[in-house]
């Protein structure tokens, strides 16, 4: 290394850093390629050995993390998270009030114990409905819905990435690991007055704004109309349609019933379903797919057939040319002659019919079909279909819901008794569920967010830079003297807000990484608590409301709500300082600072 970058090292790896959050706030590129380009400037310039650039990718955070992914995507699979849906919207219909109170504890409870992504990914299209029941614009109820997982993400080590972040850096540090549920009363304390805080001055402050599912009407439109005929032997025949699980879910909406020569577009949830009955349904991929793996419905009349591993399931387009248009699908058939299925058509803002074989052909319409590839390549050659691909959609795995609950309860439980380290029970329960067939290995994979985890690496390997070159010494070294005869409740207060700050600007993960270590260096100079202002770092990080871009989730309600940028900080800002100021007085209550 030359000479003057060994005299200048701390202020090169500050500058650095500097540079890595400047083009984070600026969104210049995906925060995972700023990350992995400022690790490799470390690297490059020799800060960093090739072993030390190695070492960061066995750190157990990031791996511990990737696992609570895929147990997150196993209560996907099984349905777990949309029959809590579908119960939601069924009760919003009698109580409408009271099942918005329902839901915000639950969304509370589901994210303190699983990733919060894939929570308010499944009730966006839920409170949008809701809000509708409730006569409200669905800007109205969105922002809490984030802001609530946010909260239930700071009652467990496990309910956000951060908090396990925190902690492997921590444990790196020399700290003793943080137990699941050692955080919780103080999770607890934030929480609830968030909430009160939502519901008493926050709800003031929500705007009023129509969003882009109000404009396009009631009718999902990733959903497909399909007949589904009831197999003879069936347990549903004799009972009412509106008393059947599986034709009853959210995902599920019933057209008409055929029986005979006519057709029932009354009444039909009290409709008593008979053999042979032929239900048109307009529904979503995944439970169109859930019915066709049932021995006890037929969708689109097709007769079962013995398993095929080379028939795949594909959604196609129809496109804008002479050829396919205002043909009917039962003619599509005729021409492959090679046993495609058409499970479905999905036409954008528009319910096709009156049948799916009547269902003429448009421009722009989808076909879920299965069948052989090749089979289906000549059909799609014939009809002038684009888009062809396997569809992402998988049917639901609803039998084995008690294996997925069982499996994350299992690890929670485990992990507050001490029985083992979270990582290993993680991948104890995820090797179960592959084994139990709960979830498929490409499912498993596919369910971890590759590019959080390149964030944490990137930013775990910079968090080592940074010490290498003095710059953490540097700082604390700065900040000491500000801090030294300041009581330690103000000094909690300066690193929660620091923390906090930097998280509305630039990506939580990252502002962890880099501050963890700061912080328990500091205290070893100030003779604090180091676990205290480390579970500040935590909550800082974490409890994001006044920007869209300082948290996942806030970017998912975001464009869903039609919100303006500044709508987050009218209301999340007080609200940022409430919950900080409450969490800086439990933790220091906590860890008798």
């Amino acid at each position: 290394m030359p000479a003057f970058l060994h005299d200048y090292s701390a202020v090169i790896g500050l500058a650095i850093v500097a540079l890595v959050f400047l083009a984070f706030a600026l969104e210049l590129y995906p925060p995972e390629v700023t990350a992995t380009a400022g690790a490799v400037a470390f690297l490059a310039l020799g800060f960093l050995s090739n072993d030390q650039f190695t070492e960061v990718f066995s750190n157990s955070a990031p791996i511990t993390i990737g696992a609570m992914f895929v147990l997150s995507g196993a209560l996907i699979r099984t349905g777990t998270l949309e029959a809590a849906a579908t119960k939601v919207v069924s009760s919003a219909e009698k109580h409408p009030h009271w099942t918005l109170g329902l839901m915000a504890a639950g969304v509370l409870v589901a994210s303190t114990f699983m990733n919060n992504t894939p929570v308010v990914v499944v009730f966006i299209p839920i409170v949008i409905e809701l809000a509708r029941k409730l006569d409200m614009a669905p800007s109205r109820l969105l922002m809490p819905l984030s802001f609530l997982t946010i909260l239930g993400g700071t009652c467990s080590l496990i309910g956000t990435s951060t908090n396990l972040l925190v902690d492997g850096v921590a444990r790196d540090k020399g700290l003793d690991p943080f137990s699941i549920f050692e955080i919780t009363p103080i999770g607890i304390a934030a929480a609830a007055t968030g909430v009160i805080y939502l519901g008493l001055v926050g709800r003031f402050f929500l705007p009023e704004r129509q969003n882009a599912s109000d404009l396009l009407g009631a009718t999902n439109p990733n959903t497909y109309l399909t007949e589904v005929t009831v197999a003879e032997g069936a347990p549903s025949i004799g009972r009412r349609l509106e008393e059947i699980t599986e034709l009853s879910t959210r995902g599920i909406r019933l057209i008409a019933v055929k029986r005979g020569t006519g057709t029932i577009r009354s009444n039909l949830g009290l409709l008593e379903l008979q053999k042979a009955d032929r239900l048109v349904i307009v529904g979503t991929p995944e439970e169109i797919l859930t019915l066709n793996d049932s021995e006890y419905y037929r969708v689109a009349r097709v007769s079962k057939r013995a398993k095929d591993d080379a028939r795949v399931i594909v959604e196609a387009t129809v496109a804008p040319f002479r050829r396919g248009i205002g043909r009917r699908i039962s003619d599509l058939l005729e021409i492959s002659g090679s046993g495609v299925a058409v499970l479905g058509v999905a036409r954008y803002r528009h319910v096709p019919g009156p049948s799916l074989a009547e269902t003429r052909l448009r421009p722009a319409d989808r076909l879920l079909l299965e069948g052989r590839p090749d089979a289906i390549a000549r059909i799609a050659e014939a009809n002038d279909l684009i888009g062809v691909d396997v569809t992402k959609a998988r049917s639901f795995r609803r039998s084995k819901a008690p294996l997925a609950i069982g499996a994350l309860l299992g690890v929670v439980i485990l992990a507050a008794m001490n029985i083992a380290d979270i990582q290993m029970l993680a991948f104890l329960a995820i090797a179960a569920l592959l084994l139990v067939r709960v979830l498929d290995a490409d499912e498993a994979w596919r369910s971890i967010r590759g590019d959080i985890l390149i964030l944490i690496f990137a930013m775990l390997a910079i968090g080592k830079g940074m010490e290498n070159t003095g710059a953490v010494e540097m700082l604390v070294t700065a900040i000491e003297p500000i801090v030294r005869h300041a009581p330690p409740f103000v000094t909690l207060i300066l690193i929660y807000a620091v923390a906090s700050v930097l998280t509305e600007i630039v990506t939580n993960n990252a502002v962890a990484v880099v501050m963890t270590p700061l912080v328990i260096s500091l205290s070893g100079v100030l003779g604090i608590e180091p676990r205290a202002l480390v579970v500040a770092v935590m909550f800082g990080a974490s409890a994001s409301f006044a920007t869209p871009i300082g948290y996942q989730t806030n970017t998912l309600v975001y464009a869903a709500g039609n919100y303006q940028f500044l709508d987050f900080t009218k209301v999340g800002l007080p609200m940022n300082i409430l919950v900080g100021l409450v969490s800086c007085i439990a933790i220091s209550f906590y860890y008798g600072l």
